[in-house]
């Protein structure tokens, strides 16, 4: 191992510059050069692909967003796309890269790898928290203080006006984030993907007579099966006119910012295994934390299964917003 690329892809999700920090500069330590490839694997495909040493990545620890940038890429579905990216590697000599995203990127690098024998190894950056084989993902906890922090100033409108506030936070096919800054931010109901009786408990809460004058927030994931908080107001609106409902949706504010202490350690822990791995020989790998301990599973198990989602705070989630 001589040459390293490292990507990132996707969402961006804060700590993933601190990442980009901890692999080139554990390069730096085994004596590996280190090539930045810009846009993901579009800038694969397009040869955007640059130096990088310990200067290039200075004082970026606490940045958020992602220093080498990312997107989308249809190309890189098809074979012509990836011969494309495979010629460029092979232009700027790398023999290993390191991917840093969720699924859709695990699952990219997981087919590039096979096709071309090209070692990999995938850190998990996403704010989903939805890939298995590690217990946090970089960027989770930073999203969830950023809408924690969302969610404590609109309470205070909210008990001021005795309204109802429908709060939608991010998460497609996971509900993390709104499980756990619901219960953070004291909600009196949580509606994630993973629980198909939520509206029903919603229901029952709104029924109680002692609800019908007070404030309540509400948190809501954008995949969950209501559709989102603008549809699940209209609903709650048609069974309950007498409510003051009034909703916001946080939106791609919980993917920027400056990383947390947490992320940015998780981050730099997951960076300098990956390279580790790399240069021990391995391939088609995930790194991941489980019990703070280092891990490392298949790309295959982490992009197709699922980790166990803690039933125990949905049943906690109900409990305290009863």
């Amino acid at each position: 191992m001589n040459t390293i690329g490292v990507y990132t892809s996707g969402g961006d999700a804060p700590g993933m510059n601190a990442c980009i920090r901890a692999v080139v500069r554990s390069a730096s330590y085994y004596n590996i050069e280190v090539k930045g490839i810009k846009e993901g694997y579009q800038g694969m495909i397009e040869n955007k692909i640059v130096n990088m040493d310990s200067s290039s990545v200075a004082n970026i620890i606490q940045r958020g967003g992602t220093i080498l940038k990312t997107a989308r890429s249809e190309e890189f579905k098809t074979q012509n796309g990836r011969k494309k990216a495979f010629d460029n590697l092979l232009h700027h000599k790398i023999d290993g890269l390191i991917c840093i995203g969720g699924n859709g990127s695990y699952t990219g690098a997981k087919i590039f790898s096979t096709e071309y024998q090209m070692p990999v190894i995938g850190v998990p950056g996403t704010i989903d928290n939805d890939l298995f084989g590690t217990d946090y993902t970089i960027g989770y906890d930073t999203a969830t203080n950023t809408a924690l922090d969302a969610i404590d100033k609109i309470r205070d409108t909210a008990d001021s006006h005795n309204r109802v506030f429908l709060v939608e936070v991010m998460g497609r096919d996971a509900g993390y984030i709104a499980l756990n800054v619901g219960i953070a931010g004291g909600a009196e109901g949580i509606l994630i993907p993973e629980d198909a009786q939520d509206f029903d408990k919603l229901t029952k809460y709104f029924k109680k007579e002692k609800r019908k004058k007070s404030f309540s927030i509400i948190v809501i994931a954008e995949g969950d099966e209501e559709g989102g908080a603008i549809k699940l107001g209209e609903k709650l609106k048609a069974t309950f006119p007498y409510l003051s409902i009034k909703t916001t949706v946080l939106g791609h504010v919980q993917r920027g910012g400056s990383p947390t202490v947490k992320d940015r350690i998780l981050a730099s822990r997951l960076g300098a295994n990956a390279v580790k791995n790399l240069v021990e020989g391995e391939s088609q790998k995930a790194v991941g934390i489980i019990n703070d301990k280092l891990s490392i599973c298949s790309l295959d198990e982490a992009i197709s299964k699922h980790k166990d989602f803690p039933k125990e705070l949905i049943n906690l989630a109900e409990v305290l917003g009863s």
